[in-house]
């Protein structure tokens, strides 16, 4: 299984968690609430849903009828297919979320990641942000680096995309920064060991304090 299909087969296991859809309603809420998924298609879609069926992890249901069914007859159109999530795709899910290794922190992953922490434990949010923000930091000195050694040898516009590249990584590790501060800071407060924390939820996302938070499925911070 590829890397792509991975994460979407990932994704809508996670939507069919929050309840049963047919197929049109899961693509335009994997089109609308996780960008990472604005440009894929039905072809894509539908052969990942077989595959979870064939799995156990979905099972197929009619959905309901239209209001005329001897007019719907008629016109050769059938009710939707519904797609609900088993106990075993449930557990399956769970054990998606619990996973913190590399992969969780890579671009598009993260950006599907992210988009569930609601369903994600403390720990495993924490070291997830961890580990995102370890990488991104990581590609910032390589950029640094690249920059350093090249910039004589760039016009003006090819150095201002690299220097748009950087900002928009440090942009993002900022705000990293803050999100790790905040759940830190729940679960300090959890143990009863702080304070409540003015510049943090219940569930431990930080307050809007006007910088503007990255997408975390934005292209320009690859």
């Amino acid at each position: 299984m590829s890397r792509r299909s991975g994460i979407l087969e990932f994704a809508v296991l996670g939507l069919l968690r929050e309840s049963p859809m047919h197929g049109y309603e899961l693509r335009k809420r994997l089109n609308t609430s996780l960008g990472v998924f604005r440009a894929f298609s039905y072809g894509t879609l539908y052969p990942c849903l077989k595959t979870l069926v064939a799995n156990g992890w979905l099972i197929e249901e009619p959905g309901s009828a239209p209001e005329d069914a001897r007019a719907a007859s008629l016109a050769g159109r059938r009710a939707k297919i519904v797609y609900r999530l088993t106990a075993e795709g449930k557990e399956h899910f769970e054990e998606l979320l619990a996973h913190t290794g590399p992969d969780a922190w890579e671009d598009e992953h993260f950006a599907a990641r992210f988009a569930f922490f609601g369903q994600t434990s403390r720990d495993v949010r924490m070291r997830v942000l961890e580990g995102r923000r370890s990488r991104l930091e990581e590609r910032l000195e390589k950029m640094r680096a690249s920059l350093a050694r090249t910039r004589e040898r760039l016009d003006d516009y090819t150095l201002e995309l690299q220097r748009h590249g950087m900002e928009s990584v440090e942009r993002e590790v900022r705000w990293l920064n803050e999100l790790i501060e905040s759940e830190r800071a729940g679960r300090d407060q959890r143990n009863g060991s702080a304070a409540q924390d003015t510049t943090g939820d219940a569930d431990g996302l930080p307050r809007h304090r006007g910088s503007s938070r990255p997408d975390p499925s934005d292209d320009t911070a690859k």
